[in-house]
Formats: C-alpha cells, sequence, structure tokens
C-alpha cells in the first residue's frame, strides 16, 4: 500500500435488490474518498443496484456469471483482480466469499488483506458452511453482521473465533424518522382501518406462510390491511397463498418501491415472520420509523428485538403467536408507542450510520497494516 488512498474492491454474487447488495451500496458510498478508492465487482451482471453506484460514481465490473460455476466468470474476476490489485477485498454473499479466497491470492492479493461477510444464519444450505469451515483460512476474517451470525459461524461452520468478526449492520436513522407518512388516501385505503407493513424480498425463507395465516387470524377479529412492499422470485406462491386465505382485498402487494421511509411511516404495525435471518435491515428501518413489530424470534430478529421492550417476537413458525402479538399492537396503543420509541432509541445508539461507517474504515486500516 503507498502513500494515496486505500485501494478497495468489493466482490458480490450479483447487485439485485437485497438486503445485502443494498448494504454495499450504503458502504461504498459513504466511506470517504480522500480516503478510499473504491470500485465494485459483481460475479453476475450490473443490476440495478450497480447502475445505482454508477450514478453515485463508483466504478462496477460485472463477471457475467450464468452459473456458480462459470469458470469464464472466474477468469474474468482473476483480470480484474490482476489488472489494478487492490489493498483490500471485502467480498459479500457466499460464492462471492468463496471466489475471492481462491481467485484473490491467485491474483496477487495477499489472504491477510482479503475479508468475507456473512448476513444470515445459513440453515438451509448446509454444504454452505463446510466450504466456509474448508477455505476460512484463505481469508483474513469472516465478518458477521450479528451476534447470532458469528455464533452459527463458530457452531455450524467450525470457524475459529480469531477469524470472526462482528460488525452489526445499520441505517440512516433520520431518514426513516423524519420522512413524511403516506396517508390513506395515498394508498387507497379506509381512514379507520389500521395498517400493517412487511418489506424485503419476496423469498420462502420470509416466512410468508405463517404471516398469511397470522393475518388471516387476525381479521377474523379486527379488520385491517397487509401491505407487502418488495419483489422476488416467491411472488406467484405468495399470491397463491393470499388466495388461499381468502386474503384478496385485504393483502396487497406493492412491488419494488423507493418510498420506504413514507411507508413505514404511514404503517401502524411492522409484521416480519422470516424463519432465519442475519441481521434483517428491514426491522432496522422499521425501528428507526418508531413502527411497533411483530416479529419471529430468529436469529438476527432476537439480536435486535427484547420482548415485550421494544417488540413482540414469537417462535419461528407459530401462527397463533403471530397473530396474538399483532392484535395486541393493534388494539393497544399506549403498547404499540411503547415498543415504536424503545426500538428507536435502540437503534439511535447502536446502529446509526454515522458511527457504523466508521467502524469499517477503522477495521479495513487495522487490515492494511496486518497484511504488510
Amino acid at each position: 500500500m503507498g502513500a494515496g488512498p486505500i485501494k478497495l474492491t468489493y466482490v458480490i454474487t450479483d447487485l439485485e435488490v437485497g438486503g445485502v447488495p443494498l448494504h454495499l451500496y450504503r458502504l461504498a458510498t459513504r466511506l470517504p474518498r480522500d480516503q478510499f478508492r473504491i470500485r465494485v465487482i459483481s460475479l453476475a451482471g450490473e443490476g440495478p443496484i450497480g447502475r445505482r453506484l454508477v450514478e453515485a460514481g463508483v466504478p462496477v465490473f460485472a463477471c457475467g456469471a450464468r452459473s456458480a460455476t462459470d469458470v469464464l466468470a472466474l477468469a474474468t474476476l482473476h483480470r480484474l483482480l490482476r489488472q489494478d490489485r487492490p489493498d483490500i477485498l471485502h467480498a459479500m454473499l457466499f460464492h462471492a466469499n468463496t471466489a475471492a479466497r481462491l481467485i484473490g491470492p491467485l491474483a496477487g492479493v495477499p489472504a491477510a488483506r482479503i475479508l468475507c461477510e456473512i448476513q444470515t444464519a445459513e440453515c438451509e444450505r448446509l454444504w454452505h458452511l463446510a466450504v466456509d469451515n474448508l477455505t476460512c483460512r484463505l481469508c483474513r476474517f469472516e465478518i458477521g453482521n450479528s451476534p447470532s451470525v458469528v455464533e452459527h459461524l463458530r457452531r455450524r461452520a467450525h470457524i475459529p473465533r480469531t477469524r470472526l468478526r462482528c460488525v452489526w449492520g445499520a441505517v440512516d436513522v433520520d431518514a426513516f424518522s423524519h420522512a413524511q407518512p403516506l396517508t390513506r388516501a395515498e394508498l387507497d385505503l379506509p381512514l379507520d382501518e389500521p395498517v400493517v407493513l412487511w418489506t424485503g424480498r419476496l423469498d420462502p425463507i420470509k416466512g410468508f406462510e405463517e404471516m398469511l395465516g397470522a393475518f388471516a387470524q387476525l381479521i377474523r377479529v379486527r379488520p385491517a390491511n397487509l401491505l407487502l412492499a418488495g419483489e422476488g422470485p416467491y411472488r406467484p406462491a405468495v399470491e397463491g397463498l393470499i388466495a388461499r386465505h381468502g386474503l384478496t382485498g385485504r393483502v396487497r402487494l406493492l412491488g419494488a418501491r423507493h418510498d420506504i421511509s413514507r411507508l413505514l411511516r404511514g404503517a401502524d404495525a411492522f409484521l416480519f415472520c422470516s424463519r432465519t435471518e442475519g441481521l434483517p435491515n428491514s426491522v432496522l428501518e422499521a425501528m428507526a420509523a418508531r413502527l411497533p413489530i411483530v416479529a419471529t424470534s430468529a436469529p438476527g430478529c432476537r439480536d435486535l428485538i427484547q420482548h415485550g421492550v421494544s417488540g413482540l417476537l414469537a417462535p419461528v413458525g407459530a401462527v397463533d403467536g403471530l397473530a396474538t402479538n399483532l392484535l395486541a399492537v393493534l388494539t393497544n396503543r399506549d403498547l404499540a408507542c411503547h415498543l415504536g420509541e424503545a426500538a428507536h432509541r435502540w437503534v439511535r445508539e447502536f446502529a446509526d450510520l454515522r458511527t457504523w461507517i466508521g467502524t469499517w474504515i477503522d477495521l479495513y486500516i487495522r487490515c492494511c497494516r496486518i497484511g504488510r
């Protein structure tokens, strides 16, 4: 590393809309340009987040991978790293992590300068954990975004504690707490019925079966409306579940939105039924917006929410418990306000972007010194 800015390269599996690509966007666009020279490499295509990065002045390179074993994409990654060797290589998501560990050293990037980040407690693809274990010594640190993720990597992937680090996720608290709420008229909803909101990616892991089952129980005793903001491959299945529960007209799929902060501020409660998470950015945003949250006690969620203090938790898959908790926050205004304010205080203190960016800067500088 010379006297100039640190050359920092991010490698990510793809740049489609999702929690990790958005996390990369926040990080890449907030690091001081006088200290870092940043570029992003996507193993797949440029994607919508890639286009946003380019608009923000961050160079993006796409390897065009068509599958997880696309050799040509790996060759492109090798060439890009070799042509402009970074001081720090920071990978995100399983396939990018594996590629960075295997290709980075071949391109001349020392393992001590490679950081790999995981943002979920992987429960479905257990072979990912085996690969993590086999390759973890080819990078300096494996970084989790919550204590649950780090502990999962230690217990299930058997990664040594010395190679694990926790860097909490974060949000721009002011952007969510000061947003102008969307009105019922703008949402074309009745004035006298509460609005429940979910945001994220339409994916099976998000627990839509339990979510819609709980909401169906709720509306038997309390009329309400559920808005689902986001897109993803599970949309046809979600549409089928809505019809099966007889919720057409009560549940609305909004698709991808650019006004999430306004949606959050206009809702009465946030419902989050994931079966596993790392540190759900959607929940952090709801906390910042002062929404009362009903969630499962999945990894990640339980790192953020203290039951009865900053939200209400039910066991994963507990439809009855989710419905009971949702009814409680929609019928007890004092409880809802208490939960929302406590959640806001927590995220303000522990997960605000203003302090989060400094944590990453310190880690990058420390790794540059370690890797000398």
